[in-house]
């Protein structure tokens, strides 16, 4: 059994390889990802690193500055789109793929599908965005099924809120003053009605508003709080055809933007039935509210959950010496209950990069967090594409600043993944030699996931609270735990200080016996799994193992039982 790790590709950043680009070009001057330029070898390159599922993001047709109105898509107003590319998260046609990634636009859903295939082919799985909360200002589906009406289409526009309304109607209001309505156009962008904007905003929008975007309505009356779910809202059976329509292209799973502003009600009501036609498919949420975990999970019938707030939070805090590893265990603790279904990761293209200025400033500065996140547990660990080889993310690239994140909203090419596609080559020709060594480290860690079933699918046991901080166990910067099977157990120790640790670790009474293990009298050997090393040692209760840590680093010792 293999864990789920997760590759995420923001598509339209993938696979370009224009070298000098202008912050906020267009697609002429700077290029785009292709899905045809992510070749059989790019596939297989991302294989290798031990990946077994796809995120393709930003598919989904959505909201942009470039004109292809020659091939039936409406031109969208530049007032209402972030950026020159525009954001992936403002749907334009739910139906239809982005004609940016096309190398032939009339034929952009060929194109995806044949990327699907080359993907299964490869040996991993396809996930793709589900925006369920909201649409551009501008939607219209050209692809849309037959005797299928556009969002909208069929709304009373004079009520707020209607239970078969796909919108809320806020009457005649502007827009916000800092908001520049007209941008390039010949005349302001104007709404009449107004409706409400993406991010719960149900009054005048403002720039840090998602104003690109339109709150779609799921049967909740915002200005009562009462919901209407009987009869099924049409925006729920709209967006079930939806989800149907994908799942019968081959994609394997769904994740799910910003899930806990929809009711865990429709998702109790729609997941069962794509999984009845599609039993392997997969549903990730990107949720950031903890109380509402267990809700998506037991009745909305999510398989993962962002283990943003929790995981994720804590160990960047320790990497930039905000907190120390203590705070790991009452971290864990608290989804304890639901650890196989949160989502694991350091970076992904909301978050900053770990090796910008925002963050550690290093890739290998944040090796030990990316030990424990893939390790601690079976649940899925997700990379962000770029993350192994040290992107920095430090770019201005137009609409989006230099803030240590790679740009959502821009045409614009990633420098170590250029370097890596090396005019599809995906070699390591053109990589630095600490580039190659932490792309080597990413590899190596993600593919014993996959080998060592202890990792993939064993039991997980906390050692840090029978080991206080002491002179022989650093309890401020050192945390350790085991994973086991019946077979095999591994010790699991990482070293967030900058100083190499020797360590005294001791495996409690409690943990042989959660572990079902028979304590040794005799030293056995253990293998340490990342450098390869042996060491022999006394596996009982009463003695300690020696453990030697490299700085930033961790050692992972497999014992045969």
């Amino acid at each position: 059994m293999s864990k789920t790790i997760i590759y995420q590709m923001f598509t339209r950043l993938f696979g370009n390889c224009t070298e000098n680009c202008v912050p906020g070009g267009d697609i002429t001057t700077n290029g785009c990802g292709k899905f045809n330029k992510i070749t059989p070898e790019a596939l297989e390159a991302i294989k290798k690193l031990g990946v077994t599922h796809i995120w393709y993001t930003g598919i989904i047709e959505h909201a942009t500055c470039t004109d292809y109105s020659a091939y039936g898509i409406t031109p969208d107003h530049p007032a209402m789109i972030k950026g020159v590319a525009g954001s992936p998260y403002a749907i334009k046609d739910y139906y239809d793929v982005d004609p940016d990634l096309a190398e032939n636009i009339d034929k952009r859903r060929e194109e995806f599908l044949a990327l699907v295939r080359r993907t299964h082919k490869a040996g991993m799985k396809v996930i793709m965005d589900f925006i369920p909360n909201h649409v551009a200002r501008h939607y219209e589906s050209d692809n849309r099924p037959k005797r299928t009406f556009d969002f909208g289409a069929n709304d009373e526009k004079d009520k707020f809120f209607m239970g078969h309304n796909n919108f809320y109607y806020l009457g005649d209001q502007p827009f916000g003053d800092d908001i520049d309505t007209l941008g390039n156009a010949d005349a302001p962008y104007t709404e009449s009605p107004l409706r409400a904007t993406g991010n719960d905003c149900f009054g005048v929008p403002h720039r840090n508003d998602w104003f690109d975007t339109v709150k779609l309505n799921y049967g909740v009356d915002y200005s009562t709080g009462i919901c209407q779910f009987t009869p099924i809202p049409d925006t729920w059976v709209k967006m079930l055809k939806i989800l149907l329509y994908w799942a019968s292209q081959g994609v394997d799973g769904f994740r799910c933007d910003m899930v806990e502003l929809t009711p865990v009600a429709f998702w109790q009501w729609a997941v069962p039935q794509v999984k009845a036609q599609y039993p392997g498919i997969i549903f990730i949420g990107e949720i950031y509210q903890p109380h509402l975990y267990r809700s998506f999970i037991y009745q909305g019938g999510f398989d993962y959950l962002y283990d943003k707030v929790g995981l994720y939070d804590t160990l960047r805090a320790i990497s930039e010496n905000r907190g120390n590893v203590y705070s790991i265990t009452p971290t864990l603790q608290q989804t304890a209950d639901i650890s196989k279904h949160m989502l694991t990761f350091l970076e992904n293209h909301d978050e900053q990069r770990i090796a910008s200025d925002f963050f550690v400033g290093d890739g290998f500065n944040a090796i030990p967090a990316f030990i424990v996140s893939a390790t601690v547990g079976v649940q899925p660990f997700m990379l962000y594409a770029g993350q192994e080889l040290g992107e920095k993310g430090m770019d201005k690239e137009g609409y989006s600043g230099i803030d240590g994140r790679t740009t959502i909203f821009d045409y614009w090419s990633v420098d170590t993944l250029r370097r890596w596609c090396n005019n599809g080559k995906y070699d390591t020709a053109r990589l630095t030699e600490d580039e190659k060594k932490l792309q080597k480290t990413y590899s190596q860690l993600l593919n014993l996931c996959n080998s060592e079933e202890a990792i993939s699918d064993g039991t997980f046991y906390d050692l840090q609270y029978a080991n206080p901080n002491s002179a022989v166990y650093d309890g401020c910067n050192v945390y350790s735990y085991l994973r086991a099977t019946e077979k095999e157990l591994l010790l699991i120790a990482v070293n967030f200080s900058k100083e190499t640790r020797l360590q005294e670790i001791r495996i409690p009474a409690e943990a042989f016996t959660f572990h079902k293990i028979e304590p040794q009298e005799k030293s056995v050997k253990a293998t340490e799994l990342l450098s390869g090393k042996s060491i022999k040692c006394k596996l009982n209760p009463d003695t300690t193992i020696p453990v030697e840590i490299p700085a930033l680093n961790g050692v992972i010792l497999k014992f045969k039982l």
